[in-house]
């Protein structure tokens, strides 16, 4: 069991010891009355963690972040993001004047721009609730990041990392959300071949050294290395590894796992190809029988779906592309077989053919936990490039996509299953605009590119938000393509669940846990 989810099992568990305690101590009150009803309570903390962003001279990035306003949420709090080498571990960016919204907990100006968090400062000072803010950084030098929110700016607080690099290996826009801290990922997708440049980001955000072991699997099993095994990533700080420095073996289709024995860490690959640009690969969804990857865009020219199953038993999967229409099964792969241990490639070609899509895998027969990603492609010739998604959890209560811009934001929404009523809000801009908010029906088993609502009198980006309002699961993905109309660069990113509020189990009141039983 990851050890988020055992932590949120602790947290939710101190709630109800507090909940049953307030109920005893006042029988008959306000506490008597509620105690016994389950909820939802916000998070009053979130750490999240982005990897260096580029070994480009050219490259360019900007850190996008917004926390959206969130009912119950406490009314004040900090958030910031500093370099990871600079962190003082786990404590770093918490709370204080230092700690990035203003003198004594009042939220900095709206849009403020920080510096590059080379010198140890801030990379930004988010802002209120509601507004995004962003900050940039330029070069190859900029380091990867640790993030602390805390308050009012920690349920569902998301930061988008978005870098162009103008040419060279990877050349085209890289974009990733970044992620919480974790104890294993698996990254379907990475590759060790000839013209790919495959590296695996590590980042501690931590006070004390985590140790990682990183295991690569191809078509035949797994590649023997020792390099990977026992890598140590200091307090606070980065590493990253080149994939072909772990292996001598060249492979089109390789997944990584990352598995940490001790800490926790945040981890995505950056996949760099000569020809087709590169983009980040983040982490898949946890295995599972039943996959959905959402949104590859419309004019993908090429779609590669890659497989992998951890257990010891071979899965079988049906390959179904959910379409405006409705569910279709692609020509000549209407099913695929994935070897146990091995890493499966199938090239699914012009599979969405200029519609939105999506696809959904579920098993023949037996459920057998599987990961999966697809490799997409847009343009030609020379005008490619690339970018990964991976199978992603659903939206839930809500999903938060930062850094949308009015031109070149595509949002795509998929049932796989029933039916279901989404809630689209768009925040107000970085720089000024109100916000906006449009309702969508997904007929079960297609996937929508929805008419994103833009905020009236939007200066610079803006946040989206996804809220399912009633119905089955919908899983969405927002594409970002590059200003630049001579290369067809774009990046992707799944929206799975903000986690901006934990379960709290329901608690009664029990007098009898202080009798003493007789002797």
């Amino acid at each position: 069991m990851k050890r988020t989810t055992l932590s949120l099992f602790a947290g939710a568990a101190a709630l109800a010891a507090v909940t049953g305690f307030a109920a005893v101590s006042a029988p008959g009150g306000p506490g008597a009355e509620t105690a016994g009803q389950p909820g939802e309570l916000p998070v009053e903390r979130t750490s999240l963690l982005c990897p260096a962003p580029s070994a480009s001279d050219l490259a360019e990035t900007t850190y996008t972040s917004f926390t959206p306003v969130t009912e119950g949420a406490e009314k004040k709090g900090t958030a910031t993001l500093t370099a990871a080498a600079a962190g003082a571990g786990a404590e770093a960016g918490k709370g204080g004047e230092d700690a990035g919204s203003g003198k004594d907990g009042e939220d900095a100006k709206d849009g403020e721009e920080s510096n590059d968090g080379k010198d140890g400062k801030p990379v930004l000072r988010p802002g209120a609730p509601g507004t995004p803010v962003t900050g940039t950084a330029s070069g190859a030098d900029a380091p990867a990041l640790t993030g602390t929110a805390e308050g009012s700016h920690a349920p569902g607080w998301t930061v988008q990392q978005t870098t162009e690099v103008a040419a060279g290996t990877g050349r085209g826009l890289l974009g990733l959300n970044c992620t919480a801290p974790d104890t294993e990922f698996w990254f379907p997708g990475a590759s060790t071949a000839s013209g790919r440049t495959d590296y695996v980001h590590l980042t501690n955000p931590d006070d004390s050294a985590a140790v990682v072991d990183i295991e690569l699997y191809g078509k035949d099993g797994v590649l023997k290395s020792t390099v990977g095994e026992g890598v140590t990533v200091p307090p606070g700080g980065g590493e990253s590894l080149l994939l072909s420095t772990l292996t001598d073996v060249e492979q089109t289709d390789v997944t990584v796992h990352v598995n940490v024995r001790s800490g926790r860490l945040g981890a995505a690959v950056q996949a760099l190809d000569d020809k087709t640009g590169g983009d980040w690969l983040t982490a898949a969804a946890d295995p599972a029988g039943e996959l959905v990857v959402p949104g590859i865009p419309a004019d993908a020219t090429s779609v590669r779906l890659m497989l992998f199953t951890p257990g010891g038993s071979d899965a079988d999967l049906k390959v179904r592309l959910a379409s405006p229409s409705g569910a279709i099964t692609p020509a000549g792969h209407e099913t695929v077989h994935v070897k146990a241990g091995m890493t499966t490639g199938v090239d699914l070609g012009e599979v969405t053919r200029g519609e939105a899509g999506s696809l959904v895998l579920t098993p023949t027969s037996g459920s057998v936990p599987v990961v999966a990603a697809v490799r997409v492609v847009r343009g030609k010739g020379g005008e490619q490039e690339s970018a990964f998604i991976p199978a992603s959890d659903p939206v839930g209560a809500r999903a938060t996509a930062a850094e949308n811009r009015a031109k070149g934001t595509t949002l795509s929404v998929t049932a796989p299953d029933r039916t279901a009523k989404v809630e689209v809000t768009a925040s107000a801009g970085t720089e000024g605009g109100t916000t906006a908010t449009k309702t969508f029906t997904i007929e079960g088993g297609t996937t929508q590119n929805v008419e994103v609502p833009v905020p009236a009198g939007l200066k610079g980006t803006y946040a989206l938000t996804v809220e399912t309002v009633s119905g089955g699961p919908v899983y969405a993905a927002r594409t970002l393509t590059g200003e630049d109309e001579d290369v067809a660069s774009f990046t992707v990113q799944p929206l799975p669940d903000d986690r901006g509020t934990v379960s709290v189990p329901k608690a009664e009141q029990n007098l009898s846990v202080l009798q003493q039983p007789p002797a």
